[in-house]
């Protein structure tokens, strides 16, 4: 049954007293209007209507419940003229999760923020992995690939790990030149705040998973304490390619044991599926590929 169809037809007709009138109005016929609301009144189990062959009047029920659609109705006229304003610009509250590295994209959140002022952006940074749908995000920025059919997913260009010290640190303590040589080193380490874990070092020989037991001369759990510790030559960090770029480029850090660092990682915008996105949430997913890139721009974010 068309619930909907039926509680227009059967306002209508309480507004006019007329099956016809009603129909009139919607564009169909009385026939179809009276079918609607005897299909309501069996629905029910009552009568909404008193009809003779001079008038129609409305039972108590009948007011009662006209009452209540009247109120239903508006709602909808209300909720569709706001969809109809969303469509045409891209406004209201932005619900976005990020990882703890998100924090880098700061400068261009703020951007963002300032190119569409009349969206509310509120962000979550967090490396739990957040339920986009039952805790009502409308896009999450992830590290990883994920499967799921109720989001719509876009790969971003990714990233990868540098270890990185000093040229004074290397000075004093020698430069490593294979994998077991870090034993000896003074190893800055990163730990999961969600888990508590230590970061694993993803070192590899000739393809294959290279496990050694490093020092914790350092542990933190955020990456700004590491790269201030490594840049003040206090040891050996790993740290993403895109925070530690700068400092290699001009002379401050000097990356180590590239060949065998081997752990891209993806990340990907993800948002609820829908055949057309809302506009604050297409404006912002077209913002970050713009400004990040895609997996197959090879290029990372900067």
């Amino acid at each position: 049954m068309d619930y909907f169809s039926a509680l227009g037809a059967f306002v209508h007709a309480a507004e006019t007293r007329s099956f016809t009138e009603a129909g009139r109005r919607l564009g169909i016929s009385s026939s179809a209007v009276g079918k609607a609301v005897v299909r309501l009144e069996e629905e029910l189990g009552v009568r909404l209507f008193h009809r003779s062959t001079r008038a129609m009047t409305l039972t108590a029920e009948g007011q009662l419940f006209e009452d209540r659609c009247q109120r239903i109705l508006a709602e909808f006229e209300v909720a569709r003229d706001e969809l109809n304003q969303a469509r045409a610009e891209p406004q209201g509250k932005l619900r976005v999760a990020l990882p703890q590295l998100g924090i880098y994209l700061m400068p261009y959140l703020v951007e963002f923020q300032q190119q569409f002022p009349q969206i509310e952006l509120e962000l979550d940074f967090s490396d739990r992995l957040v339920n986009i749908i039952d805790e009502g995000f409308d896009a999450v920025i992830r590290i990883g690939m994920i499967h799921d059919s109720r989001l719509t997913i876009r790969q971003l260009a990714g990233y990868q790990h540098r270890l990185v010290a000093t040229p004074g640190y290397l000075a004093k303590w020698g430069l490593p030149a294979h994998p077991h040589d870090l034993t000896s080193h003074a190893c800055l380490r990163y730990r999961f705040p969600s888990s508590g874990k230590l970061d694993h070092w993803p070192l590899m020989e000739n393809g294959n998973p290279f496990s050694i037991e490093l020092p914790q001369s350092s542990v933190a759990n955020a990456i700004d304490p590491l790269k201030a510790m490594a840049e003040a030559g206090l040891g050996i960090a790993l740290l993403p390619d895109f925070i530690v770029a700068r400092s290699i480029a001009k002379g401050r850090l000097v990356a180590l044991l590239d060949k065998f660092i081997h752990d891209y990682r993806s990340v990907c915008i993800l948002w609820p599926s829908s055949r057309q996105p809302l506009p604050k949430i297409k404006a912002f997913v077209d913002f970050i590929v713009e400004r990040i890139g895609t997996a197959t721009a090879n290029i990372s974010l900067r």
